[in-house]
C-alpha cells in the first residue's frame, strides 16, 4: 500500500525549480482532489490506478512538459482556464495588463479588444471584472479561437466574444476604447527559446523577428485606425523593450506614453493614448 505522504516524498523532479509544487499539483490531479486534501490527509492510501497516473504525470514533467499542459488547465487572475499546447500558458506577469486596464477605464460601458487572445486569459479576466464592458478577443490560430470560446462559454461571460482574426484583419471599420495585447516579443535568436517550459509552447506565439519587435511594430502602426478618439493602446513586452516600445508609440502619434513595472521592478507593459 502507498500513501500520499510517501508518494510526495519520493517524487523526483530534479530539473524543476518548483519540484514540490509540481508534484503536489500532479498528485492532486491524479487523485481528483485539491492540494489541500494532500496536506489534510497525508496518510490516505492511494489506489494503484491513481499511483500509476501520478507516475505517468511525473515522467512527462521530467521530460520538460509544463504542468499546465499535463493538467490541461491553468489559473489566471481569478479564473481557471483550459489550456493546450497551441496557446501560451497564461502567466502571472500578464496579470499586470489586467490590473492596468481596470485602473485606466472607469466602470462605465466600454468597448475593448484583446489581440492574440490565446486561451482568452486577458479578455475573460476583463469581462469577468467589468460586466458593462463589451470585450472582443481575436486570434489567428483556429485551435486558439476554439479554446478561448470554450473558456468563455464555461465561465458564462456573455459580454465577451471570440473571433478569428490575424491582428486587425477581420475588424475593418470597428473601433474600441481600449486595445490590449500580449503579442509575441522574443527575438528569434534568444537562447531562452531552447530552455524550460517555452520549448513546448508554440513559437508563433513567442517569436517576433530578429529583435522581437515585429508584431509590436505592426500593432502600433495599425491600432490608430481601430481606436476611438482618446482611446488607449496597452502592450506587454520584454523586460528590456520598454524604451523601444515607447519610441514606437510616440512616433505613431500616441500621447501620455508611459510604462509600468512588474513586481520584479521590470518595465513590462507600455501604453499610450490616441491624440484627438
Amino acid at each position: 500500500m502507498t500513501i500520499i505522504a510517501s508518494l510526495l516524498r519520493t517524487a523526483e523532479l530534479p530539473d524543476s525549480p518548483t519540484a514540490r509544487l509540481d508534484a503536489e499539483l500532479l498528485l492532486a490531479a491524479a487523485l481528483g482532489k485539491s492540494r489541500s486534501y494532500l496536506h489534510t490527509w497525508p496518510e490516505k492510501i492511494v489506489s494503484s490506478e491513481a499511483a500509476q497516473a501520478f507516475a505517468e504525470f511525473l515522467q512527462r514533467r521530467r521530460g520538460g512538459e509544463p504542468v499546465a499542459y499535463i493538467l490541461g488547465q491553468q489559473g489566471f487572475w481569478k479564473l481557471d482556464l483550459e489550456v493546450a499546447p497551441h496557446t501560451l500558458i497564461p502567466r502571472p506577469d500578464t496579470e499586470l495588463l489586467v490590473e492596468a486596464a481596470l485602473e485606466l477605464l472607469p466602470q462605465a460601458p466600454a468597448s475593448v479588444l484583446d489581440l492574440g487572445t490565446g486561451s482568452g486569459a486577458i479578455a475573460l479576466a476583463l469581462a469577468s471584472e467589468r460586466p458593462s464592458w463589451r470585450v472582443t478577443a481575436v486570434d489567428r490560430v483556429p485551435e486558439a479561437v476554439a479554446l478561448a470560446e470554450r473558456n468563455r462559454q464555461r465561465l458564462g461571460l456573455d459580454n465577451a466574444a471570440v473571433l478569428s482574426s490575424h491582428w486587425f484583419s477581420a475588424l475593418e471599420g470597428r473601433r474600441f476604447q481600449l486595445i490590449i495585447s500580449n503579442p509575441p516579443y522574443i527575438a528569434s535568436t534568444d537562447p531562452h527559446l531552447a530552455q524550460g517550459d517555452v520549448r513546448f509552447e508554440p513559437a508563433s506565439a513567442l517569436v517576433a523577428g530578429t529583435d522581437g519587435l515585429d508584431d509590436l511594430r505592426l500593432i502600433i502602426a495599425q491600432a490608430p485606425a481601430h481606436l476611438e478618439a482618446d482611446g488607449w493602446l496597452m502592450l506587454e513586452h520584454g523586460y528590456d523593450q520598454a524604451e523601444a516600445v515607447r519610441e514606437l508609440l510616440s512616433a505613431q502619434g500616441f500621447s501620455e506614453v508611459h510604462s509600468r513595472t512588474d513586481l520584479g521592478g521590470h518595465q513590462r507593459i507600455s501604453l499610450g493614448r490616441l491624440s484627438c
